[in-house]
């Protein structure tokens, strides 16, 4: 009865947090709130469109602070020290990295152009869907950071697996993705894509960040202990966190404002390949580790890795290559929208499913 109760206990306290559980509530506020700033201040909305770090950057200060206050303390949870394990379980490692770098950024950038420029012809203009198929694909070529931390612990993920593949992907980030956002974007659409302004985007959300996050982990860590650190000071960043997040959602619709009006069925026609290309790479994902005979305690995080996204890096990114008035910038804000209640999907597919796998080989 004790082991029962043992096992059953971690169970119901699994749960979201008040913001994680209703963020696409938060996102839909923002929408809102958003939009009616920009159609009741229009000056104001103005004014802060026009503070950017240098003439036709397209990068927005307000923005750029308020993405740096949501990035920095997402990287300062990642512990590079565990690539050192990057040789343990290698066949669920494979198999995460062959998804996120190989098929979901093609998939997307296929997705997207099928949808945009063919299946919703009727309702979206050539030019509406180059901006589409864009963010679209700089959503899916950045794999998720620190919401994976959270979908693997809500299905019994392996912690020690999830942090080696977060840490290969923020690696791997620094060389590839500023590449496969040229490379998809130019291909799929008929956009130009600003190389310097893409790899000014690198520098500026994922190194500098970065950066900062592992020297800031290091000190603090060095000066205290990993335990204060982790439980103690890490939880006090969620709520600059959180209002940095909105914040941004908030200026976004309000830039955006007069592009929505006559667009807001763009919305949903916008999630659709999204939802699509999700489920297909969580699909993927766990198909192929069942099919490799991984733990589950390893497939349900990869499948989760595979499919989610780091949709601060591509709001960011989306804003910097074209203005966060555009579409780019919409169809990110948009995976934002979908990805709680989608990926809590996956993670109720993967729970019930734990039978698939080998006992000896589930935790």
């Amino acid at each position: 009865m004790d082991a029962a109760v043992t096992q059953t206990l971690p169970t119901s306290e699994k749960r979201l947090n008040l913001f994680e559980r209703y963020l696409t509530v938060w996102v839909g506020l923002c929408m809102v709130a958003g939009l009616v700033l920009g159609h009741s201040t229009p000056a104001a909305v103005e004014l802060l469109r026009s503070m950017e770090f240098g003439e036709g950057s397209h990068v927005n200060f307000p923005i750029a602070v308020l993405i740096w206050l949501m990035i920095i303390p997402m990287m300062m949870k990642v512990d590079f020290a565990s690539v050192r394990d990057v040789g343990k379980r290698p066949r669920g490692l494979l198999v995460t990295l062959f998804v996120n770098w190989i098929v979901k950024p093609f998939s997307m950038a296929f997705l997207a152009w099928l949808f945009f420029r063919f299946v919703f012809s009727a309702w979206i203009s050539p030019a509406d869907a180059d901006q589409y198929i864009a963010g679209a694909i700089i959503l899916a070529a950045a794999p998720c950071t620190a919401m994976v931390f959270v979908w693997s612990y809500l299905t019994d993920g392996d912690p020690a697996y999830t942090l080696v593949q977060v840490s290969v992907n923020d690696l791997i980030m620094l060389v590839l993705f500023a590449p496969l956002v040229g490379l998809l974007v130019s291909g799929a659409s008929s956009l130009h894509v600003p190389y310097e302004v893409l790899l000014y985007s690198v520098l500026a959300f994922i190194v500098i960040p970065l950066t900062i996050g592992v020297l800031l982990r290091q000190w603090f860590i060095r000066n205290h202990s990993k335990a204060w650190f982790e439980n103690t000071l890490l939880p006090r960043f969620a709520p600059v966190t959180i209002i940095a997040l909105l914040a941004t959602l908030v200026l976004i619709f309000a830039f955006q404002a007069e592009n929505i009006s006559g667009k807001s069925w763009h919305v949903a026609l916008i999630a659709v390949p999204l939802l699509l290309q999700v489920y297909f790479n969580a699909s993927l994902t766990y198909g192929l580790m069942k099919w490799l005979n991984v733990p589950y305690a390893v497939a349900a995080p990869g499948a989760l890795i595979g499919a989610s996204n780091f949709f601060e890096l591509a709001v960011a990114t989306a804003i910097a290559l074209f203005g966060a008035e555009s579409g780019a910038a919409l169809v990110t804000v948009v995976g934002v929208l979908v990805e709680v209640p989608v990926m809590l999907s996956v993670c109720a597919v993967c729970n019930k499913t734990q039978g698939w796998f080998p006992a000896e080989a589930a935790r």
